[in-house]
């Protein structure tokens, strides 16, 4: 109970009561609720699975429906931080992929230019020793 004290505390406390008993009530509420809304699907599902089995999938979706509204904010905010580290890994792999691609790029052109000044040597080899006889203009 509040006394009265001469500097005015208990006017304060009467005023500002104990926000964490409301929680408490909200919290307490939230789980009857979420235990009524499971038992109605059990009962439903039940009586699905009884009269044709085939329905159960789209009990399934409808419940799902009707949970996302609620739960769709709190599991954005949990998987945010997720999605983040996998975009920023993807970026990553494709950076290194393309450094990769570059390099192996760079080493055929390479290959492809040896290539062609052994061809350039072997034909100037083969001109300079092939026939005396001077080329016709």
């Amino acid at each position: 109970m509040a006394t009265s004290q001469p500097d005015g505390k208990a006017a304060l406390d009467a005023t500002y009561h104990n926000h964490a008993d409301d929680l408490l009530d909200e919290k307490a509420e939230d789980n009857a609720l979420l235990v009524a809304t499971a038992a109605t699907v059990a009962v439903v599902g039940v009586g699905v699975a009884v009269f044709e089995a085939a329905l159960l999938p789209g009990v399934a979706l409808g419940v799902a429906a009707m949970l996302v509204p609620k739960y769709l904010p709190r599991m954005g905010a949990a998987l945010n931080p997720m999605f983040k580290s996998t975009v920023r890994g993807v970026y990553k792999v494709g950076q290194k992929t393309k450094e990769m691609v570059a390099e192996a790029q760079e080493h055929v052109h390479d290959i492809v230019a040896e290539v062609d000044a052994e061809e350039d040597i072997k034909d100037g080899g083969l001109k300079q020793g092939g026939s005396s006889a001077p080329p016709n203009p």
